[in-house]
């Protein structure tokens, strides 16, 4: 959510539902007092309940943790866009908030953040770094859209071939090698110059 210029994250209640241990289970620990089977059963019943509820809160929280860290460590990002995207990887925000990895890996995969301007898949945020002449390393998110950009306005007579994709990106600052652009064109499902060419 973005207010006055800055960006605050709201958990929507929707996305992780509200979780209450039932009072029927409170009054039967009540009315059955004197019977230790039942007491015993509805005892590990609550206590269940209430670890899954607890899992649930801290949950929500890591998620609402997770993205602050996101937010602060790319500012240019969510003022500029896509082509201001960082490098950043799991263990980055996983040492900013105290967690392990694996604990940020799971709760990013397969969520999504609502942006004013879109949305955007957790996994997204994190891309590993690209060598540049003069603005030293940037995501490899930008190689990425600018590909993307280049690709969808080329000449569909004449499509451009990844050792010449390769040549303009390079010429543009970039450091990158012909196999990992033709990674990325991958990544982003267009298929080979030859395959891409119209009649």
């Amino acid at each position: 959510e973005e207010r006055n210029g800055e960006f605050y994250v709201v958990v929507k209640e929707g996305f992780i539902p509200e979780v209450r241990v039932s009072k029927v289970y409170i009054n039967m620990l009540n009315d059955h007092k004197d019977e230790k089977d039942v007491r015993s059963f509805v005892k590990k019943k609550l206590e269940s309940a209430t670890w899954f509820v607890d899992a649930v809160q801290q949950r929500k929280m890591t998620i609402q943790r997770v993205m602050e860290s996101i937010i602060k460590r790319q500012p240019d990002y969510f003022h500029s866009g896509e082509r201001s995207l960082q490098p950043m990887i799991l263990k980055d925000i996983a040492d900013d908030i105290g967690m392990d990895i694996s604990t940020v890996s799971r709760v990013t995969n397969g969520k999504y953040a609502q942006l004013p301007w879109e949305i955007k898949e957790l996994k997204t945020f994190f891309s590993e770094g690209i060598e540049t002449d003069s603005r030293g390393v940037v995501s490899n998110t930008q190689v990425k859209s600018r590909l993307k950009e280049i690709i969808e306005t080329e000449d569909k007579h004449n499509p451009i071939s990844d050792e010449e994709l390769t040549d303009m990106i390079n010429g543009e600052g970039y450091k990158i090698a012909r196999r990992t652009i033709t990674k990325y064109r991958e990544q982003l499902k267009f298929p080979t110059a030859r395959l891409r060419r119209k009649l």
